[in-house]
């Protein structure tokens, strides 16, 4: 999530931890997801930002893989994270075992009140205990945003936005190490890798531009290609057969606006890699995803959620836009309400539920896939507080 007020529209967010899926290798064991609570930041009816007092947020692990209607919340860690940034500052390995976990912003007094302050803070955790423990901090970029791990599991990538550049991390069973930083020039929201792991996409949020990275091992090389999408790209993500990327361009730094946004669709196969279409969305889209099938995508709209309630735009529910993938051709199939301020989004592994965490009203939607279009089961998962980021393992 992004505000209008420069200095706090980077992402402050250090929500920390999650999972441990493969119990001893138990095939199907639990089917984990992470949900980031932010308990210091709201909005009031006039939309102005109200920053509150730190030590009540919460990083949640959530098994979503036995009923996947009524999931359970099967640990609660008392770890700071925010609301600003997009709802990707956290990741679990491909294996389960290890999750990363960015921490954007430190929350520290302003007078008689608070406010954030770029951090540059990497957690190392391992899940293969009982509980998940803390193993490590690493010290990255400033801002540490958006990251994504590989499908080999071996390395990651942070986009730091105070920074202007990318951290590059090596990974080997808990110890993960800074390699490199690679300059970007403006700053970076978000880093995607493809699933061979030869290339990555990174959102220049205030550029309306994608850059494009060369992947060789551990050496990220930065060519100076930049491919122009819709306005404030602030996530991303890539098809499971790395033939397409798909974009949030957010429009109006972050916040609803009354107007229409897009997602840019990227031909990654193309030589270089293009911009092939752009579909019209409601405003704000920021939380998105591939379907683990890669038949679909969705993007969370933020709509006029935390826009003054007088606002001619002013709508208390965001929606989900289900996106159709046929190739090369994507198509926008329907919306669908969800609650106030759609902020994170988790797919099932089966790619049939979709769950979707609303920030204002504390808790989390479960959506399901029938006949090609998302319907509302018409439960929720109730939460301690405000989801401001959630995510499962890399794929």
């Amino acid at each position: 999530m992004t505000v209008r007020n420069p200095s706090l529209r980077a992402p402050f967010c250090a929500a920390v931890l999650l999972s441990v899926a493969l119990l001893n290798g138990c095939a199907g064991a639990r089917e984990l997801m992470l949900v980031g609570i932010d308990e210091k930041t709201t909005w009031d009816d006039a939309g102005k930002l109200v920053n509150g007092a730190p030590g009540k947020d919460q990083v949640l692990i959530v098994d979503i893989g036995g009923d996947r209607l009524a999931p359970t919340i099967v640990a609660q860690l008392p770890l700071m994270n925010t609301v600003f940034g997009p709802p990707t500052n956290l990741q679990i390995t491909p294996d389960g075992k290890l999750a990363l976990v960015a921490n954007s912003m430190d929350w520290v007094a302003d007078g008689a009140g608070w406010k954030p302050t770029p951090d540059n803070k990497l957690y190392v955790i391992d899940l293969t205990t009982d509980p998940p423990k803390l193993v490590d901090t690493v010290q990255v970029g400033k801002q540490p945003s958006g990251l994504s791990i590989n499908r080999a599991g071996n390395l990651a990538l942070i986009a730091n936005r105070a920074d202007n550049s990318i951290s590059v991390m090596k990974i080997a069973g808990t110890k993960v190490t800074l390699v490199d930083t690679v300059a970007m020039g403006e700053q970076v929201s978000h880093v995607a890798i493809t699933p061979d792991g030869k290339r990555a996409l990174a959102a220049k949020f205030p550029g309306n531009k994608v850059a494009l990275l060369e992947i060789d091992g551990d050496k990220v090389t930065y060519n100076k290609l930049d491919l122009p999408v819709g306005l404030w790209p602030y996530n991303l993500d890539i098809a499971p057969d790395g033939k397409l990327a798909l974009t949030a361009d957010n429009g109006f730094a972050g916040a609803g606006d009354g107007n229409v946004d897009t997602v840019s669709v990227i031909d990654i196969e193309s030589n270089p890699p293009r911009v092939i279409d752009k579909i019209v969305v409601d405003e704000a889209p920021e939380g998105f995803a591939f379907s683990p099938t890669g038949k679909f995508a969705v993007a969370a709209l933020l709509r006029g959620g935390i826009a003054d309630k007088k606002a001619f735009f002013y709508t208390r529910n965001g929606t989900i836009a289900l996106l159709k993938i046929d190739g090369k051709k994507v198509t926008h199939v329907h919306d669908i309400e969800v609650r106030a301020l759609p902020e994170g989004i988790v797919w099932s592994d089966d790619g049939q539920y979709l769950y979707v965490g609303n920030y204002l009203d504390r808790d989390v939607s479960i959506l399901k896939l029938e006949g090609g279009r998302l319907v509302d089961t018409g439960k929720r998962i109730a939460l301690p507080g405000h989801p401001a980021s959630m995510r499962g393992r890399a794929r």
